[in-house]
């Protein structure tokens, strides 16, 4: 054929997203066809997605979100909730800065935005609706933070990229601290400033003898990233292993210590994160071989030409590489966009002088504002159900919080020490 087999190969894969074929599908189905049209033998196809998902790392997947679901479950997140609450006290908003809050320390124990809105959005968001707030407004909020989910430590999305460039998953993590922390703080701005246009008050302290209380009964989920994160960096346990403890540990509270489920509701949660687990893997399948087709036909080396041509400067460069990759949200989810664009994007990165790390949590931002971006928006669809709303309302509601977060975007790209300071102290780097 006289098209170049890279350009066929996005083409068809183009074609497929248009038409709204699901993402797996037309991943693996654009490889497929692309494969057969210029006679690349489709064994090699079998023997690429086997060991794409071959690797010990990948492990930590099912395992963080296993114990997400068990942590949901467990009766966490209303305990932490109740605590935080009593704290907040009377700034403007003080509620929606709480919530901002909650979802950064949720993403420390889940890893995934989707579970995060369903831990939190179904008490937060009802709650700040009592209180007052806007529906689309506090349906907005939940599902723009818990996009930090993937940026904050353990972050699924920080796995995947750790396995596709080789790069330290531990430093990865990291590394995600600092700027899923800024995230949440231009988040709470936000909130703050929309809060006192709106007149939303705070909520009075609570007494010391009710935070005291309160404090014990959410302990053991407020240590809960302390032992998993703890037992990362403290050089203890690997991250795939870390997975593993997070699911004994979740077992223990939710079992034995809050009792709020029993051994057996116990398999219908393995097989709710079952499904979870398969859907991102069958997606991780079919994207290492669309990947390996892309890396084997030269389209990497010559989309880096490209792209490299377009300024000589290179904040020029890496701007533009940060509007594909939200672009990119709009239609792809996460796993997807780092398979697709890892390949294509780490060498230009690389050639430009900055390190791998902070390309990796960059990236993972940029993917985070895709989560609460139509259409795919995967953390919209369930904030919508909770707060019984439209698509279009939190919609709008959105447009700031997406504003707070590539505000967050652009400074770790200018700044990259934001990203890179605690690995070089903590001698990572």
């Amino acid at each position: 054929m006289g098209v170049d087999i890279g350009i066929a190969l996005l083409i068809v894969f183009m074609i497929m997203i248009l038409i709204n074929i699901p993402i797996a599908v037309s991943l693996g189905l654009s490889t497929l066809v692309t494969m057969v049209l210029y006679n690349v033998p489709i064994t090699m196809y079998v023997s690429i997605i086997s060991s794409g998902l071959s690797k010990f790392t990948l492990l930590a997947i099912p395992f963080f979100i296993l114990s997400g679901f068990i942590m949901e479950k467990a009766g966490i997140s209303k305990r932490i909730i109740a605590f935080a609450k009593l704290i907040v006290g009377p700034i403007p908003g003080g509620l929606g800065i709480m919530s901002v809050g909650i979802t950064l320390f949720w993403g420390a124990i889940s890893g995934s935005g989707p579970a995060t809105v369903a831990a939190l959005g179904s008490i937060l968001i009802p709650a700040m609706i009592n209180a007052g707030y806007n529906k689309g407004f506090s349906a907005a909020l939940i599902a723009s933070n818990s996009a930090v989910a993937v940026v904050i430590p353990p972050s699924i999305t920080l796995v995947v990229y750790g396995v596709l460039s080789g790069q330290s998953i531990g430093t990865l993590f990291i590394a995600g601290i600092v700027p899923g922390i800024l995230m949440g703080a231009c988040a709470a701005v936000y909130v703050y400033i929309y809060a006192v246009r709106k007149g939303y008050k705070g909520e009075p302290y609570g007494k010391p003898s009710e935070i005291w209380k309160a404090f014990k009964e959410a302990s053991w989920g407020l240590v809960t990233p302390i032992v998993i994160l703890g037992g990362i960096y403290g050089g203890v346990f690997t991250p795939t292993e870390a997975a593993v403890v997070a699911v004994i540990y979740s077992l223990i509270v939710g079992l034995f210590i809050y009792k709020e489920f029993d051994v057996k509701e116990l398999w219908k949660i393995v097989a709710e994160s079952g499904v979870s687990s398969a859907s991102i893997l069958i997606i991780m399948a079919n994207a290492s071989a669309f990947t390996w087709l892309i890396t084997t036909q030269g389209v990497a080396q010559r989309f880096g030409t490209a792209l490299l041509s377009v300024s000589d400067n290179k904040w020029v460069i890496l701007m533009l590489i940060n509007l594909i990759l939200v672009l990119a949200g709009f239609f792809i989810d996460g796993i997807s966009i780092s398979y697709i664009f890892v390949p294509l994007l780490l060498p230009v990165v690389t050639q430009l002088g900055m390190d791998p790390i902070w390309f990796g949590v960059t990236m993972t931002i940029a993917i985070a504002i895709g989560f609460s971006t139509p259409p795919v928006a995967v953390n919209l669809y369930p904030a919508c159900r909770i707060a019984d709303i439209k698509l279009g309302t939190i919609s709008k509601s959105i447009l700031g919080f997406l504003v707070s977060s590539i505000a967050a975007l652009v400074l770790t790209t200018f700044f990259p020490e934001i990203i890179l300071w605690l690995p070089r102290v903590l001698g990572m780097l």
